[in-house]
């Protein structure tokens, strides 16, 4: 059976997988710190591996023939996330993985936006369907009509 977190994604826009993959690379950061905080150096090197999967991941499906200059930036963007990533788990340092983490905040945050403004509009059907009763109910005498619209 599939977990909630591989459905929650399902039907998602390519924004939106983009900004899930860098709340991972956030999240695997943060294990990273506590690691550190620990003094658990193989927690610390599996949480910095899957942040750096994630950054290798994003790097290489950028597409230079078409991005351009915008491509180029996030390709030298995701290489010194990389090396930050690397020199923080070296010297297990949480000064440095709290750096990386604000850079790649700042970054999603900016894709977030992105999501927001492309975002569909909300349909209009999504209103509250009126409702219409077609045999009106036996009336009294001396009230008055009990149809409803």
């Amino acid at each position: 059976m599939a977990t909630y977190q591989e459905h929650s994604l399902d039907g998602a826009s390519p924004v939106d997988l983009v900004v899930a993959l860098y709340d991972g690379i956030i999240r695997f950061l943060y294990v990273a710190i506590a690691a550190v905080e620990r003094g658990d150096v193989r927690g610390r090197r599996v949480a910095v591996k899957r942040a750096l999967a994630i950054l290798i991941h994003l790097q290489a499906r950028l597409r230079m023939d078409i991005g351009g200059r915008p491509a180029q930036v996030l390709s030298e963007f995701y290489a010194s996330m990389f090396a930050l990533s690397v020199q923080a788990s070296l010297g297990a340092s949480v000064q440095r993985f709290e750096e990386v983490i604000g850079c790649v905040r700042s970054i999603r945050d900016a894709w977030k936006q992105v999501a927001a403004e492309t975002a569909p509009a909300p349909s209009l059907s999504t209103s509250k369907p009126r409702v219409v009763h077609l045999n009106p109910p036996p009336s009294e005498p001396d009230q008055a009509s009990r149809w409803t619209a």
